[in-house]
């Protein structure tokens, strides 16, 4: 039998493990106009900017109610104007999602996709692009944690502005632990949220936007909860959320930046993320897995895994024994492959991550899967 916990080592990209002292930070109550708690929303707002570092003057920070969809949605469904046209880069998931809320609103759509073991260029972008007119928008997912890709916004950036359209980058699963220059990459709209490399809990989520791009978009919103600009109005004027705001989510929020902070920033949290999956592979690839993306493709974030050629093997009895022993991995979410997905985010370490092999040698042990590697020379 294997140890049962009512709390899992989560390895997924979100939600995913927290602090203690995160969520500690929430055992309190405030009123949504406590001064105390707007305060906490000036707070946010300024040390998200000041992440990137990018410009006060130049940038606005935006918070939003809901998960990091609920966010996605409120950027696509209020940027674009009535006469406006997305181009949507999907190699994976969440692309196709951006370009499903794009339809229900009955936004001018073209999607250019490829395989989801892809990453876009700007090369390839660049030749869409001279072939397509009218394009006035243009949006990719910068870490798609469908497979673990990590697309090159910068440099596509470069292409987009050359095309003098506005950019959109759903950056949900990288912003916090990947470094990303808005201005450098022509960055007008990026987007991420609380529960991924901030390591804060789910509720809100964030928008970092050029504020040209976010003043043009006033009167474009098509639904009333996720206006962005009337989102952002409500904050310069008095301060507070439109609507009810998730309290204990931003007091948690707040710590989680502290703790940013305390860490190294961004750079040192990439450090210890990076870490985290470099012994990830290395200890896969010793049981034998093999990783599904080729490595200079690959992010730190989250890395795909095909499943097991052995007849014994059977994706459902893995996870659920990992899940009984304390180990929460993810399923695939490839439309074409068969493979399971694993986190090297959130407040874990090496030490989390050689916990985790071990349980799986003795899960596929348990399973009668026995691995023969291959000796390489």
């Amino acid at each position: 039998m294997y140890p049962t916990s009512p709390d899992k080592l989560l390895f997924t990209p979100g939600p995913l493990i927290t602090s203690a002292t995160v969520k500690e930070a929430m055992l309190r109550d405030l009123g949504s106009l406590d001064r105390d708690f707007l305060a906490t929303i000036r707070n946010i707002r300024t040390r998200l900017l000041d992440l990137g570092p990018y410009s006060h003057e130049d940038y606005e920070c935006v918070l939003m109610q809901g998960s990091g969809t609920f966010v996605v949605e409120s950027v696509i469904s209020s940027a674009i104007p009535r006469d406006g046209k997305l181009l949507v880069l999907v190699n994976g998931a969440y692309g196709r999602r951006i370009a499903q809320t794009a339809r229900v609103h009955g936004i001018e759509l073209d999607v250019f996709e490829v395989a989801e073991n892809r990453k876009f260029t700007p090369e390839l972008v660049a030749e869409y692009l001279s072939s397509r007119i009218g394009i006035t928008h243009v949006a990719v997912v910068h870490c798609e944690t469908t497979s673990g890709i990590l697309n090159q916004v910068e440099e596509i950036g470069h292409v987009v502005h050359r095309a003098g359209a506005s950019y959109i980058v759903d950056a949900m699963s990288s912003f916090g632990a990947v470094p990303i220059d808005m201005a450098a990459s022509h960055i007008d709209y990026l987007i991420s949220s609380a529960n991924k490399c901030i390591e804060g809990v789910p509720g809100f989520g964030f928008i970092l936007v050029n504020r040209r791009a976010l003043e043009s978009a006033k009167g474009h919103a098509r639904t009333l909860s996720l206006d962005l600009y009337d989102q952002w109005a409500s904050m310069e004027a008095n301060g507070h959320f439109r609507f009810t705001p998730p309290i204990q989510t931003l007091l948690a929020f707040e710590q989680a930046l502290n703790e940013l902070d305390e860490e190294g920033g961004v750079h040192a949290r990439g450090e210890r993320y990076k870490a985290n999956h470099i012994a990830l592979c290395r200890g896969m690839k010793d049981i034998g897995f093999e990783v599904y993306l080729a490595e200079e493709d690959q992010s730190f974030i989250i890395t795909s895994f095909r499943y097991s050629s052995n007849p014994a093997f059977r994706f459902a009895d893995f996870y659920e024994k990992l899940w009984t022993a304390g180990f929460a991995i993810y399923p695939g979410k490839l439309s074409h492959e068969s493979c399971f997905r694993i986190g090297s985010i959130g407040r874990i370490t090496v030490v989390e991550i050689e916990a985790l092999l071990e349980a799986i040698r003795r899960v596929l042990n348990d399973m009668g899967v026995h691995w023969v590697r291959e000796e390489v020379g």
